[in-house]
Formats: structure tokens, sequence, C-alpha cells
């Protein structure tokens, strides 16, 4: 049971150690939280394009089942983001995802999903935590069924309704606007490219066969997971690109003239996009950039700062109203959609920004008028159970300058954020599903970012 922990989203770990019969006893947790909270409606069970995905779903469902919920499964491994909408479309009891997201092939996860389609909170998570125990199931009369589902449609019928209430049209654009669409092997495929075309959009495909290897990496996408894609923007015909991770709930854009673009970047061209026609707050993560906070400033906006996790996203999103959600990793929602990310709903919604303007004109103007801003991040490898250690010994040593420039405030929210008078920042936190301290830096250029980041690795280092 001590193997088993819930980090920032869900329990991912290796198949070393995430193995059958400790899925069934998540399984188990699941279905006696549900019991005790009184929930008896139907279990959503869902899973990614990995090869022993299927077999954990079927061994999730198989324990619900015995447990007397009735459970619902896809016909194929399908995204994330399609598992929480289907929760509340369909007035579930909650559901689980097996996936580990942008993790390489010997990594698998589990997350449970509760029934207001949101990511689980800590007192959700610690609850199952705490009745993880081997099945225990009902006599066989009381057992329930498993029932195959259409996920996809649906959930493509509310992502087009919902960008078609933001650009006031059911079809983004004619067929002159091409996207090239990378699936990284993942579960995107056959979902994201479909609805792209249903919008009426070109759509050319890029690593849209199902490859449970990932093509020996992870489907992780970064810029340099995503050389094809850049190539056949920047250098080919395509007018946009698109990339989603192996579960499809994080989105990576690329534009003609930058390649691939900074996902802070496309965060303030989105919260920008949607204060055209809306109003309302926006909430991002303490690793998010502050240009946020000044377009939302020239828009009389708020801007509310939560840790690191959509789960935090999300809460503050249903407390305050908010128009947009995000988090620099690429993770987005808006209001009028489920508060999970959903990398499915941002591709359309990217298409439909550049078909009004311009992406990379967008982002000029937003730099122009707000001032450039650059952020990076490295990591420093630490094993999960001195994370604890680390941040504890950091709070000793916060020094009164990094880089030669005077820390003026300290943010504790989610490890430590030091903001310097300059403007410029540097956060030092620990990962939730790697074993690594990761530490960001913003600044106004990329060489004092460098330097930040220099001085928070020479911070960290010496305490692991």
């Amino acid at each position: 049971m001590e193997t088993i922990s819930f980090g920032t989203d869900g329990w991912r770990a290796t198949l070393e150690e995430f193995t059958t019969p400790r899925v069934r006893m998540v399984g188990q947790a699941v279905a006696t939280y549900l019991a005790d909270e009184g929930l008896e409606e139907d279990v959503v069970i869902g899973y990614d394009a990995r090869e022993t995905s299927r077999g954990f779903a079927e061994e999730l469902a198989r324990v619900l089942c015995a447990n007397g919920f009735d459970v619902l499964v896809p016909d194929r491994d399908r995204p994330t983001p399609l598992i929480a909408h289907a929760i509340v479309e369909r007035d579930l009891a909650g559901g689980l995802a097996i996936t580990a997201s942008h993790n390489p092939p010997e990594y698998n996860g589990v997350k449970f999903i509760p029934g207001d389609g949101a990511p689980a909170l800590p007192e959700v998570t610690d609850a199952i935590a705490d009745r993880l125990a081997e099945p225990d199931p009902l006599p066989e009369d009381e057992h329930g069924t498993v029932r195959e589902v259409d996920l996809a449609t649906p959930h493509a019928d509310a992502v087009l309704e919902r960008v078609a209430s933001v650009t006031g049209s059911d079809e983004i654009a004619d067929d002159e606007l091409t996207v090239a669409y990378d699936a990284m092997h993942g579960s995107g495929r056959g979902t994201t490219d479909a609805v792209l075309e249903r919008a009426g959009l070109a759509v050319e495909r890029l690593r849209c066969d199902r490859d449970p290897e990932f093509g020996g990496g992870a489907p992780e996408p970064a810029p340099a997971n995503l050389e094809e894609l850049i190539d056949r923007v920047t250098d080919g015909d395509a007018d946009l690109g698109i990339a989603n991770d192996g579960d499809a709930d994080r989105i990576a854009v690329v534009t003609p003239e930058r390649g691939y673009l900074d996902e802070n970047r496309f965060f303030a061209a989105l919260y920008d996009y949607l204060l055209e026609d809306a109003d309302g707050p926006a909430i991002r993560t303490v690793s998010t950039t502050y240009l946020i906070d000044r377009i939302a400033e020239a828009h009389g906006e708020s801007v509310r700062e939560v840790p690191v996790g959509f789960k935090w996203v999300a809460e503050a999103m249903a407390d305050g109203d908010a128009l947009v959600g995000g988090e620099e990793s690429g993770g987005f929602t808006i209001r009028g959609h489920v508060r999970e990310k959903d990398g499915v709903l941002m591709a359309l919604l990217a298409a439909a920004m550049h078909a009004e303007e311009p992406l990379d004109e967008r982002v000029d103007r937003l730099l122009e008028d707000h001032g450039t801003v650059v952020q990076d991040k490295v990591s420093v490898a630490c094993p999960d159970h001195e994370k604890a250690r680390v941040i504890d010994d950091l709070d000793d040593g916060i020094p009164d300058a990094v880089a030669g420039t005077e820390v003026e405030t300290v943010n504790t929210d989610d490890g430590f954020k030091l903001l310097l008078s300059d403007g410029s920042w540097l956060l030092v936190r620990p990962s939730g599903t790697e074993p690594v301290l990761r530490v960001y830096a913003e600044a106004t250029d990329e060489k004092r970012v460098e330097e930040l980041l220099e001085a928070g690795e020479q911070l960290v280092e010496p305490l692991v």
C-alpha cells in the first residue's frame, strides 16, 4: 500500500511497481469510497494507448462490477478529457482513467475523476488512499455489468458547440486552412483530427497510428519531439501545427514564424482572444507567466494564482467563474466546458484563433503592448522520498538576492517562488509526477533566464 501514492494527477509508476494486484486495490478503494459517499450511479473507465492500459482497465472494471457498480467503457483507447466529459454529460458517480500521460512507455498510471468531472482534490485522493485494500466482492447476483459506449461523438459535439459559441460560426474556416496534427501515437488519433475535420479544416496527419512504444520515446509534445511537425509548418504547406500528449489532455502549437509556440504565449493569446467577446478572470498556476496578469489588467480583469496541478486550477475556476484556466505545461480549459484540461477542445480553439488572426501576429502584438516575457525551466534529480526534506532545507537558505538582484517577496504556496526587484522570478518546487525538483525562471530576455536558472540550480543541488 505504501507504494501507491497519488501525486499531482493520480498515481503513476513504472511497470515494476504499477502491477495488477495494486491496480485492483485502487479499484477496491474507489468502490468503497463511492459506496461510503452513497453514490450508486454508473462509473466510466477509460485508458490510453499503452500496451498494458486496456488490461489494467479491465481489472478495474472487474473490481467495480464485483462491488455492484455498472461500468461504462469506450470502444478503444480514448483521451482522458472524454472520460471527464462523459462523467458530467451522463451524471455518473465518477470515472477512472488508466494513463501515464506524457511519461515513457515503461510507465503507467491511474487517476480518479469525481462526479463533477474536475480533477480529484487531495481530500478525495486521501480518502481513496485510506481505503486501499484487497478486492472484497459482493455475492455474484449483486454484481454490476460492463457496457461499451461511444464517448467520442458526445464529446466532439460538445466541443464543436462550445467553440461555435465563441466564434459565432459552426465552421472555423474552409479547407484552405490546413492543420498538421501530430498524435504522437497516442489517444488523440482519430479524435482530435476528426474534430478538426468536422469543423471544416483540412488535416494532415502525423503519427496517427497506435504504437504502444510511442516510436521509442515519450509522448511528450516538447520541441525536440516534434521536429517533423515543426518542419511541416515552417517549411511545408501546413498553416498551423497541433500536437497532443499521450492522453490528449494537453496541447502544443506550432506556427509558421515561431515554430514551437511557447505554452505561456499560447495561454496569453488564448486569454486575449476570449476577452474579445467575453469577460472574466483567468486562473494560472504559480509556474505560469505574468503576461497573463498584464493582459488581465489591460482589460480590467483579475488573475488568481494557484499551486501547480490542474486540480487547483479547476477548483479556482469553480469558485470564481473564471473565463479560462491553464498551466505552463500546456493544459487549459475554458468556461462553459468541463473543468478538466482538454487538448481536443484546445486544438479546435487554436485553429479558430489562427483563422481569425494568425497566432504569430497576435503574439507579436501582445508582446509589443505588454512587454517581452521569456520563461524556461530545468530539472534537478531528487528521489521522491527526499523532496520534502530538500524543500524544508531550502526554507532555511533563501538568499537575499538571486543572480545579483534583490529578493522582494517569497511565495510558499507551492515550493518557493522568489519575486525579484527587477520583475523577474525564480521558482523551485517538487515535481508531482517524476523524481525531480523543477526550477523555473521568468525574465525579459533569454540571457537573464539562463542566469536565474543557473542560480536556482546552485541553490538546490547542494541540498539534494
